[in-house]
């Protein structure tokens, strides 16, 4: 009992730290941030797959109903702390950022006979953004000050990050159900400041703020058929519940003289303004002789009908309402495996895990009418077993990922992401004979 309080504890940490943005991507301005990973270390290796797969030593919290596999005496802890170095460019300009967070921490452990529990912490979106445009204004339409320039400054932080228990249940050999039950909480904080260089023109700052304090289910099944002595296939289905998430949206629109230092702020509180999509994940994984493991995901996220907050103007007019046609479904295939030679051999090596993985993510958003950013991925990883006197059944999962986003006409992006996890694997529950 006072390792799992522990365990708790840690978890606290966890949150605190996850409330660092992990992106720059300009593109987390819109929606509810970018969509962070839910896979935990030895997915990522595969690049996030994970539907089909039960492992009695990894926690898969992407389909709860994998928590029955878990080890009867073991009590499984996962943290992981990823790197990212990113490339932006738009119009032959180019810039770098990197980012480092920890980036979930999870842990399972059986329960009852055929009964596993998991709990944890992960993030579900970030914001993080900091850019800006300068554009000269029309000489004709200004006469008194032909070289006067104006500025956009787009800033935003903040995200949404989960603290989850499940269970996952096999009622008979081969079939398992599970279910994740998850607190849903963070701040979504976006600006943007029109500046001018003459100094007889006002400023004018928009500044969006809102708190999301709510709740996501998901639901997860699995069904393991023997093929033959050495040859098993496993199909995963998930749910994710889409529902209004009962958090109002607050805009102020701030006018500053610069001159005078006179401002004046009206603000608008839109109601019940952001809303979780429905998602629906299927996969399959082939299992040769525990060795190799080949699966394929297929998931869909239905964000078409979900409408968002928006500020329309016209002329002296301002309405801030909720507005469709923002987003488009999110259909993301997932290829992957790992082979590991097996645990049962004594040579180093031939108990490492060897995956990879590739993925496609068609585009979720509508920037400006046309689709936004669509998503290619690819990963390498390796599980290393951590072999001493005191413990040999602990794993650490190192994986590279490489992802492009990238649309026509906005920017690219570019990341390269190193992801190290330690799957720390003990004993609890083994009984001990005294002879």
């Amino acid at each position: 009992m006072r390792k799992i309080i522990a365990v708790v504890l840690l978890a606290g940490v966890v949150v605190q730290s996850s409330a660092q943005s992990g992106t720059n991507s300009p593109y987390s301005q819109y929606g509810l941030g970018a969509l962070a990973s839910q896979a935990t270390g030895f997915n990522r290796g595969m690049n996030g797959l994970a539907y089909g797969f039960h492992e009695r030593n990894q926690v898969n919290y992407m389909n709860p109903a994998s928590y029955a596999s878990v080890d009867s005496l073991s009590f499984i802890f996962d943290a992981g702390v990823g790197l990212h170095l990113t490339n932006y460019e738009e119009n032959g300009h180019k810039v770098n950022a990197k980012n480092a967070n920890l980036e979930y921490i999870v842990a399972s452990f059986r329960a009852f006979k055929h009964l596993g529990v998991s709990f944890g912490v992960l993030p579900y979106s970030n914001v993080g953004y900091n850019f800006s445009n300068t554009k000269n204004i029309n000489a004709f339409n200004n006469p008194s000050s032909p070289n006067a320039t104006f500025s956009n400054i787009y800033s935003g932080n903040g995200g949404l990050h989960q603290v989850y228990l499940g269970a996952g249940w096999s009622p008979f050999k081969g079939f398992a159900f599970g279910a994740n039950a998850s607190y849903l909480w963070g701040s979504l904080n976006r600006n943007v400041i029109n500046t001018y260089s003459d100094t007889y023109v006002n400023t004018l700052s928009k500044e969006y703020a809102s708190q999301v304090k709510s709740y996501k289910i998901d639901f997860g099944v699995q069904y393991t058929q023997k093929l033959d002595r050495k040859n098993k296939l496993t199909l995963g289905l998930t749910y994710s519940l889409g529902h209004k998430l009962n958090s109002d949206s607050k805009c102020s629109v701030v006018s500053k003289n610069s001159q005078t230092g006179v401002s004046d702020t009206t603000s608008y509180i839109l109601a019940d303004a952001f809303e979780l999509p429905n998602a629906y994940g299927v996969g399959m994984m082939w299992n040769h002789d525990n060795r190799l493991k080949i699966g394929v995901d297929y998931q869909l996220q239905k964000w078409a009908k979900i409408k968002y907050p928006q500020l329309d103007v016209n002329g002296t007019t301002m309405n801030y309402r909720l507005v469709g046609g923002q987003f488009k479904d999110l259909h993301k295939l997932t290829l992957g495996g790992d082979y590991c030679k097996g645990e049962r051999y004594r040579g180093f090596f031939d108990r490492m895990h060897y995956r990879a993985g590739i993925s496609y993510a068609s585009p979720y958003l509508k920037i400006n009418g046309k689709d936004g950013p669509r998503e290619l991925s690819a990963s390498l990883g390796v599980g290393i077993p951590i072999v001493n006197a005191y413990n040999n059944r602990s794993i650490l999962n190192i994986s590279a990922e490489w992802v492009n986003r990238s649309a026509t006409g906005f920017v690219k992006e570019n990341m390269f992401r190193i992801n190290v996890g330690l799957t720390f694997n003990e004993r609890w529950f083994a009984k001990f004979k005294v002879e």
